[in-house]
């Protein structure tokens, strides 16, 4: 049995409840501890850890980062959550919920600053780190261990050690064979974590967690499996294949492959970010336009944060449903020139939406997102709809006015709509 102390790197082979070279308890054991090398590496709620950094007077209390014009959650920290606040939720379901939440902007400028001083810490370890968004990664540290004198896991616990005390966030650690279970192990533990899973213990591991355990299977879908007579997840494992692709299509391979813990995706450096996205599942089928356009503005300006977040912006903007059936529609539009702007992402999938819906189908599920994407430089003039300039500096004056004033200070009379809605 393998062990390391997470605070000194001390490494022994005995397994250990304490360190004996610094005296720390937060030690990590496991028998192929030493062996692995496809990590996750993920921020624990970022946004609010890092106005947690800034100030430190909300240290102890219930953090939502989201609000004003915005109306929803954008992340909250781990003492909101414990009172049911997550993200995306409407603020006004969030301060239902949490009414001592300290409700503040986001600060993206800062946001990306500490995500660049995370991701040269990354570089540090290894030339194979794949960024998959602001605040996470996946890390290739096979070979690397002559190179830092420690095996891969001992450099990923000086690297969280590092960022907790140079960048003032903490970030959770999954350690694996590949990423599907690095990326489960990293879940395990929040916050301030470091969890592994081996290869060989996938499935014993895997089995008995419900469906809705496999990342990327919500409520909706875990519903449905439920109905088919998919609890666990080892109700699909002993699935046969081609019944669950007659069943779920593509869908279905992958999570037969999932369920066995298989993934062999490689951690690819130069794949760009192909496009950043929100989406939600609605706990009742919905036909009614009203109800989807609200949610589709909601999860533009979701979208438009992360773009914001991530420095980008997106030429095509890609409209999602899905029917009370499971059967998907997405409908794209091509804007003139790339956009981060929630304002310009809901004008383009607002059309987009009023074609589909026609109170004859119900839908389970609604997305947008922003693809064909380009590193941020400035908002562009449309020649053919002037007034995009005017709305993009309204957005920015926005953002600007809610940073220096506070999370109400300006509200749209849409985001109005849902800060108002009667309780109950």
């Amino acid at each position: 049995m393998s062990s390391l102390c997470r605070d000194c790197q001390h490494r022994s082979e005995a397994g250990l409840t304490a360190c004996p070279a610094c005296g720390s308890r937060r030690i990590v054991t496991h028998p192929a501890l030493f062996s692995l090398s496809i990590a996750h590496v993920d921020c624990d709620a970022f946004y609010a850890t890092v106005e947690k950094r800034d100030n430190p007077t909300l240290k102890d209390k219930p953090l939502i980062v989201g609000g004003g014009q915005r109306g929803v959650v954008t992340t909250c920290c781990y003492i909101a959550r414990l009172y049911g606040v997550r993200s995306a939720m409407p603020m006004f379901k969030a301060l239902k919920l949490c009414p001592d939440a300290v409700v503040v902007p986001p600060d993206f400028r800062k946001y990306r600053e500490a995500a660049k001083a995370i991701r040269a810490e990354m570089d540090h370890l290894t030339p194979l780190v794949q960024q998959v968004s602001i605040d996470e990664a996946y890390l290739d540290l096979a070979g690397t261990e002559r190179l830092h004198g420690a095996p891969p896991a001992a450099s990923l616990a000086r690297l969280a050690k590092n960022v907790e005390r140079e960048v003032g966030v903490t970030v959770s650690v999954g350690l694996s064979s590949n990423k599907f279970l690095a990326k489960t192990a990293s879940e395990l533990d929040k916050p301030r974590g470091f969890a592994i899973i081996a290869p060989e213990e996938a499935e014993a591991f895997l089995a008995p967690h419900p469906v809705s355990f496999l990342h990327g299977v919500g409520p909706k879908f875990a519903e449905s499996l439920a109905k088919d007579g998919f609890y666990t997840i080892e109700d699909i494992q002993k699935a046969d294949l081609k019944s669950l692709i007659r069943r779920y299509g593509e869908t279905g391979d992958w999570l037969k492959r999932c369920a066995h813990g298989q993934d062999n995706r490689k951690v690819n450096p130069h794949e760009d970010r192909k496009s950043v996205s929100s989406e939600t599942t609605f706990f009742e089928d919905t036909a009614d336009l009203s109800i989807l356009e609200d949610h589709l503005w909601r999860l533009s300006v979701k979208t438009a944060d992360r773009a914001k977040a991530e420095g980008v912006s997106g030429r095509v903007v890609t409209l999602k449903l899905k029917t009370a059936d499971f059967h998907p529609l997405t409908r794209r539009l091509s804007l003139a020139e790339p956009t981060q702007l929630a304002q310009e992402v809901f004008r383009a999938a607002r059309p987009l939406l009023l074609k589909e819906v026609t109170g004859r189908v119900k839908y389970r599920l609604i997305g947008v997102g922003l693809s064909d994407l380009s590193t941020y430089r400035a908002d562009a003039a449309d020649l053919i709809d002037p007034k995009i300039a005017k709305r993009a500096a309204a957005e920015r004056a926005s953002d600007k006015a809610r940073a220096k004033f506070g999370a109400g200070a300006v509200v749209t009379g849409r985001a109005a709509k849902h800060i108002r809605k009667p309780e109950g």
